[in-house]
């Protein structure tokens, strides 16, 4: 095994094969990119605090300080040493590898990964951009985005938004308790396999673009709160409560399953190709300065 002690910024080159990164730090910010090269490139470009301790012990590279543990990370936000640290970590890996960074009060970035990643976060952001093995991430407070995500993805945060942009994977799982949700899904993934959608939360709201056509059995159900539907083919029913959303549209190929109890349910609906031009065109055209953040479309609210 090989152990560097860093103090202050640094670069570091593992001379052994790397398939397994972990990461863990306290502030600041962690960047992992996968590269088409074998190699591993590390560089520590900010530390304040305790060293962080680099190993290599075997084929597992892990940056981290010694009493900053995995299993413990969601917990430590409640110990008062950690306003007293921070890193700035950015690690360059072949895209085969498998990922795990754990985060308290830092964000995190994993791009162009193909082996597995998890993210562990207390707070501080966490970017998920291109991955294509199967994907955990989970946070308290900092919101989750995962854009042009491939594989698998599976999502739990407390109050933090999770948002998913031209999701193309065939399984989406999302749990929130107060946090926001958009998922926004890929029309290109028509032509995989059948999507499995599944969303819960309990106060948050959730909004689903779905591509047109889409080909899913629907199920979206709010106890309270209001729901939002674009599409001709499914069924609106509740006028007091309890109100849900059913039917099928497609072939019913894929599963979508939503679910909250006192946050709102909107499912919108993707321009199609040529829609898309013309709403490019018009808004190059338009003199509005105020674009929505957010999918929006037509639909009748209850």
């Amino acid at each position: 095994m090989t152990e560097w002690s860093v103090t202050e910024p640094t670069k570091l080159a593992p001379a052994e094969p790397v398939t397994l990164l972990q990461v863990r730090i306290v502030n600041g910010t962690v960047n992992v990119v996968g590269t088409d090269e074998s190699s591993t490139r590390l560089e520590i470009s900010e530390i304040e605090g305790p060293p962080l301790i680099v190993t290599q012990d075997g084929s597992t590279l892990t940056v981290t300080y010694e009493d900053l543990h995995w299993k413990s990370i969601l917990k430590w936000f409640e110990r008062k040493e950690y306003r007293r640290r921070r890193a700035v970590v950015s690690v360059a890996v072949p895209a085969g590898i498998d990922v795990e960074v754990g985060v308290v009060g830092a964000e995190a970035v994993v791009s162009g990964i193909r082996g597995r990643t998890e993210v562990r976060g207390v707070t501080g952001d966490t970017t998920l951009l291109g991955l294509s093995g199967p994907v955990r991430a989970e946070s308290v407070s900092g919101n989750l985005e995962a854009q042009s995500v491939t594989g698998a993805l599976r999502v739990n945060s407390v109050t933090g938004d999770v948002t998913v942009i031209e999701g193309a994977g065939s399984s989406v799982k999302a749990d929130t308790v107060s946090g926001d949700m958009v998922i926004d899904l890929d029309p290109a993934r028509l032509d995989g396999p059948p999507a499995d959608i599944r969303l819960t939360s309990v106060s948050g709201e959730v909004a689903i673009r779905l591509p047109h056509p889409a080909d899913a059995r629907v199920e979206a159900s709010t106890t309270s709160g209001a729901v939002s539907n674009a599409f001709e083919d499914l069924r609106v029913g509740g006028q007091w409560g309890a109100k849900s959303i059913t039917g099928t549209l497609g072939s019913g190929r894929g599963t979508l399953k939503a679910t909250t109890v006192s946050g709102s349910i909107a499912l919108l609906r993707r321009p199609e190709p040529e829609e898309d031009g013309e709403a490019a065109s018009s808004s190059a055209a338009s003199s509005s300065t105020a674009p929505s953040s957010a999918p929006s479309a037509t639909g009748k609210v209850l």
